[in-house]
């Protein structure tokens, strides 16, 4: 059975229904790069498809209505066009005065090319909207130590999904610790059941496993040393020993036979969970609205069981750390003018993530990376699961960026790569950890 277009890329990018560029701008007027229309305000890009363009569409004309000095133009473009055109207007210092982003290695780019606001002071002196958001949202909206874009929309972590049916059958809970998953791994064999869904031809599917392995078995500093460019940062022997584990998980089969042929994209990894022929998988938070709408009715059962991923023994990672992505980013164009400066931040702190925003939210099945809003999550039919995803991402001491947002184009076009010859046994931990070594800096 063919499921839903779910991607994790599709979620990251909010990416377009329609195959081309899509242009719709607010009741002010059309207006171009780094420019507003008249009446003062400010150019805003953004991305197309639903629900978040609407979303964003309705919070943008109730900010135009109460600030008709300060009115926002925006202007809306399907993903990949939207990632070239930015580039270019970027660079020519033609760019809107909001710029969406992602935060992490683009805007470590940005900022040390003084091409962004540094937001810092303005979040200083706005203390109140700063701790509106969840703390860990901060992280990738953040370049040595200083806040160059707004977070906003909502929290995807990574979780560690079960069928419970099959739990119960096999009579055993989800895994706790590594150990536990090795146990796990022979007993779902022994069923003639796949231990672990996985989408491994997409290559990111396969990146979530060493992001979460890394972080429980060295802590967020290794990782953190790697952003950074610290010489050597990747020999670090936690990267070899996370390398090692996936290759014994891999020798094992704890993974689903064939898992580098499927693609992730065609949501075939998320049937093999909820068909019965893999007991867990590790994924996104966004493949459960999927799981709900495709999943022959496996959501609505209550088969669908999920949890944090498992400990390390010995590792330096605290248990309650998440991966995955924090948020959406905002960032304003150092070209724009002073003026439109002031309408940016008007609109950063009076138009985003209103009470409306963030029921629409909700009722989408995201969670808004707002504290404080447990009574809404309990209105929804999904709170369980949204309340645990909100407790994950509100109370997680370290919440790092998925890694290929996180890193330079190139850097992670080097670890896809490298994770797929991986876990494919065609390189050992320590050359992976070498080839990652050589793109540090690039």
């Amino acid at each position: 059975m063919k499921q839903p277009q779910t991607s994790r890329r599709s979620f990251l990018a909010l990416a377009a229904l329609t195959p081309f560029a899509v242009a719709a701008t607010s009741a002010c007027g059309t207006s171009g790069p780094g420019t507003s229309s008249g009446g003062g305000g400010a150019s805003m890009w953004y991305l197309s498809g639903e629900p978040n363009q609407t979303t964003m569409q309705k919070a943008v004309d109730a900010f135009n209505s109460a600030n008709p000095d300060n009115k926002i133009a925006v202007t809306y473009f399907q993903n990949d066009a939207y990632k070239t055109k930015i580039k270019t207007a970027i660079g020519a210092g033609q760019a809107p005065t909001i710029i969406y982003g992602w935060g992490g290695g683009t805007l470590k780019t940005y900022a040390e090319a003084n091409q962004v606001e540094d937001l810092t002071s303005w979040f200083e002196e706005n203390k109140d909207l700063k701790e509106k958001f969840f703390p860990s949202s901060f992280g990738a909206a953040t370049v040595d130590g200083k806040i160059y874009a707004l977070p906003n929309q909502y929290v995807a972590p990574i979780v560690l999904f079960y069928n419970k049916e099959l739990f119960e059958k096999a009579g055993v809970q989800p895994p706790k610790t590594w150990d536990d998953v090795m146990s796990l791994v022979k007993t779902f064999n022994d069923m003639g059941v796949a231990p672990f869904s996985l989408g491994g031809q997409s290559r990111w599917t396969s990146m979530m496993w060493l992001e979460y392995l890394l972080d429980r078995i060295g802590g967020p500093e290794v990782f953190n040393a790697i952003f950074e460019g610290k010489p050597n940062a990747w020999l670090d022997p936690a990267v070899i020993e996370t390398g090692t584990k996936i290759q014994e998980l891999v020798t094992a089969e704890g993974f689903i036979k064939g898992f580098s042929s499927i693609a992730a994209d065609s949501n075939a990894d998320q049937a093999l969970l909820f068909t019965g022929k893999a007991a867990m998988m590790l994924h996104g938070s966004w493949t459960y609205g999927a799981m709900k709408k495709g999943g022959q009715n496996f959501v609505q059962s209550g088969k669908l069981g999920f949890v944090h991923f498992p400990t390390v023994a010995g590792g330096k990672g605290d248990p309650k750390n998440g991966v995955g992505n924090p948020a959406q980013y905002m960032s304003i164009s150092s070209k724009a003018t002073e003026e439109e400066k002031e309408s940016a931040k008007k609109f950063f702190k009076d138009g985003i993530l209103t009470e409306t925003v963030i029921d629409t939210y909700i009722s989408s099945g995201s969670v808004p990376i707002v504290n404080g809003i447990e009574d809404k999550l309990d209105t929804s039919e999904d709170k369980d699961f949204l309340n645990f995803v909100y407790d994950l991402a509100k109370n997680a001491p370290n919440f790092q960026q998925s890694w290929d947002q996180a890193l330079s184009p190139t850097a992670a076009e080097a670890l896809l790569n490298n994770i797929d010859q991986l876990f494919l046994k065609s390189i050992t931990p320590q050359q992976f950890a070498e080839n990652m070594n050589a793109t540090l800096g690039k």
